[in-house]
């Protein structure tokens, strides 16, 4: 089960290697306001903090029914458990994966990277 595993990492590598590569290849240098400064490039955004959120799944309710929510309500989610969970950077889907624990904390472990659309 470990090779399935490191292959499994290596395919998400792999990817992640290849979209980062195609957006290199196709991103055209940025310039400021002004034509006299230097083009940022793609190099120059990638210490651009983004937004990085992992979904399990979403519930629609009445307000009567949320406002009657406390410790030890259970809100039923619209995924199944074995389902795997979006994750978006800045409110968009780039990828699936499944919940892992890694140590005391939760992690996501990638599954699929999500073709731009």
């Amino acid at each position: 089960m470990k090779n399935k595993t490191t292959s499994d990492d290596q395919q998400i590598e792999d990817a992640v290697d290849n979209a980062t590569d195609a957006i290199l290849m196709q991103a055209e240098p940025l310039t400021g306001g002004s034509s006299t400064e230097d083009p940022i490039g793609v190099a120059g955004l990638m210490h651009v903090p983004v937004q990085v959120t992992v979904q399990l799944g979403s519930a629609k309710m009445n307000l009567s029914d949320l406002m009657q929510l406390g410790p030890g309500s259970i809100l039923t989610l619209d995924r199944e458990a074995h389902e795997p969970c979006d994750i978006l950077v800045n409110g968009r889907v780039i990828a699936r994966g499944e919940v892992v624990t890694v140590g005391e904390l939760y992690g996501v472990r990638i599954s699929e990277i999500c073709s731009a659309s």
